[in-house]
């Protein structure tokens, strides 16, 4: 595993800070490339990457491994046989965001703080309902046109990430 003191390519190096991190979680992901490059951009801001069973490949696949490139060994993944396992572990003040396209709520209106959860789901049918609907007030979307359904699953982790890495500047050293 790979500390929070990497380096980030084009801008600065991550900082210890106090051990502040974000975590990334995908439930049940489907498409191995998308895991991978969603791996590299947890690497990239130093957050941990949480993968919810059952998933739709090996964690061994190759094409994981090549969206991850060589970065793929150095990401802080750990592997969850359920969602409500992964919860169960984090303290009680642990703030998990739900991301989907089922709400109004756009994530750039979220306060995202050290520790934050952003929470997504597959590929081809996003979280599922119960999941939104137990936690509707921590429901956030990325607002589209509305022609537009989705988006790759990498790039709106992408988005989220590197907004609330921009709010905190959450291990980024100035």
């Amino acid at each position: 595993m790979r500390g929070p003191d990497s380096g980030i390519a084009g801008g600065g190096r991550l900082g210890r800070n106090g051990g502040r991190m974000l975590h990334v979680v995908l439930i049940e992901p489907e498409i191995p490339p998308n895991t991978g490059n969603i791996g590299r951009l947890c690497l990239a801001t130093g957050a941990h990457l949480h993968l919810v069973q059952p998933l739709g490949f090996s964690i061994d696949d190759k094409t994981l491994k090549r969206a991850g490139l060589d970065y793929w060994k150095d990401v802080t993944v750990t592997v969850w046989e359920s969602f409500a396992g992964l919860q169960a572990a984090q303290p009680a003040t642990a703030r998990f965001f739900f991301l989907t396209t089922k709400t109004a709520r756009a994530y750039w209106d979220a306060r995202f703080l050290d520790g934050d959860f952003l929470v997504f789901g597959r590929e081809t049918k996003g979280l599922p309902e119960s999941l939104l609907e137990d936690h509707a007030a921590r429901c956030l979307t990325i607002p589209m046109t509305p022609d537009t359904r989705s988006l790759n699953l990498a790039t709106a982790v992408g988005i989220v990430l590197y907004e609330a890495v921009r709010q905190g500047k959450l291990g980024v050293d100035s």
